[in-house]
């Protein structure tokens, strides 16, 4: 076998591993492990970002207590968690192969420090034929400090370690003109970074049992594609699904989001994906804006900024919003922002944020630096 790739993220989700009574779907999870099992054998790295602890918790003990919401979630993850990863470390010993559980919450990616404590850790991992097994803790996690779902976790895990390719499991065929429903819909087979289009067709509808849905899937589908790294949306419900994505001489029905030619660098991809945890916000102008958007290596000046909305210190992450509100890009203060309007006079101006520091969205038809 012909593998496409030889690193890859593999992120399945709960509507895909629960059956519709909210226990696992023990058969299925079997047969992904084979498929995995079968990847590393042939050379491929895998990481696997699994849902579905929540789902699994809920059929240990249906009947809760009266509780709040977050309450509730964590009584069924820490539930689930074991049943889920018992499941799988079973499944992989079978196959002559060791799995390690790695749980993680949002605000472990709020340092550069935490970010490559964790890269480590799963780097290590690899290294020595371990399939890491990532998932949110959300025993500990509460609402404002969680991952929008394991879409979103799988996006920076995958951009986190080098992966050459993210595959989203879900229970549909990928991402379609409409709702996949609806009379006349139609599956569209690969979407480039810059294209908007596909996003205002996509039903907000979620899961049963996972908090995102096919929307979330696209916007960080199309995060992750402009990092440089190819993005796969297929059906986990099909038998070895994996195997034939991967296989060169195959060409399965599905949405590929075809990756930016210029990767990120690893300092940026952590940016990217550090939004919630900027400390400060500013408002550039629109020529400032033109120039982080065109195909250039540019810094952010301080001729740029038409308003600091919030304060921030050297070393701070800072959010950058267009004139009317939209979201530009996020970058590493090189100094306070007391400092922006002596630095406005002088006539060589130092970067409020570096180029090697500063990540910016893609936008329709606009080119990202």
């Amino acid at each position: 076998m012909q593998t496409r790739y030889k690193k890859i993220t593999v992120k399945v989700g709960s509507n895909v591993l629960a059956k519709a009574d909210g226990t696992l779907n023990v058969a299925r999870i079997a047969h992904l492990v084979d498929q995995i099992a079968h990847l590393q054998k042939n050379g491929v790295e895998v990481v696997l970002v699994s849902s579905g602890a929540v789902a699994a918790g809920r059929a240990v003990m249906k009947e809760t207590k009266k509780s709040d919401a977050v309450s509730q979630r964590q009584l069924w993850a820490a539930l689930g968690q074991v049943k889920l990863i018992s499941r799988y470390s079973d499944f992989f010993h079978e196959e002559g192969l060791t799995c390690a559980q790695v749980l993680t919450t949002k605000e472990n990616f709020s340092s550069r420090a935490h970010y490559l404590n964790m890269k480590n850790c799963i780097t290590t991992l690899l290294e020595n034929k371990v399939i890491p097994i990532v998932n949110e803790n959300d025993t500990i996690s509460v609402t404002e400090l969680m991952f929008t779902d394991n879409d979103e976790l799988s996006g920076l895990i995958a951009s986190m370690v080098n992966s050459e390719a993210l595959i989203i499991l879900s229970n549909i065929d990928g991402v379609y003109t409409a709702h996949p429903d609806s009379e006349g819909a139609e599956l569209i087979e690969r979407i480039q970074v810059t294209d908007k289009g596909p996003q205002d067709a996509i039903s907000a509808e979620r899961s049963d049992f996972g908090r995102g849905g096919m929307l979330t899937k696209f916007r960080i589908a199309k995060k992750v594609a402009g990092d440089g790294i190819g993005v796969h949306v297929a059906n986990g419900t099909r038998t070895n699904i994996l195997i034939d994505l991967l296989d060169k001489s195959k060409n399965l029905k599905h949405t590929f989001f075809v990756p930016n030619e210029k990767p990120s660098s690893g300092v940026k991809k952590w940016i990217g994906y550090s939004d919630g945890f900027a400390k400060g916000q500013v408002q550039i102008n629109e020529g400032a804006r033109k120039a982080l958007l065109s195909d250039k290596a540019v810094s952010l000046l301080p001729v740029g900024i038409e308003k600091i909305e919030s304060e921030f210190k050297k070393g701070d992450l800072i959010k950058i919003t267009g004139i009317n509100g939209e979201f530009v890009g996020m970058g590493k203060a090189s100094y306070g922002s007391e400092k922006i309007e002596k630095e406005k006079q002088s006539d060589k101006q130092k970067p409020v944020i570096h180029y090697d520091y500063l990540y910016v969205e893609y936008k329709t038809n606009e080119t990202l630096i």
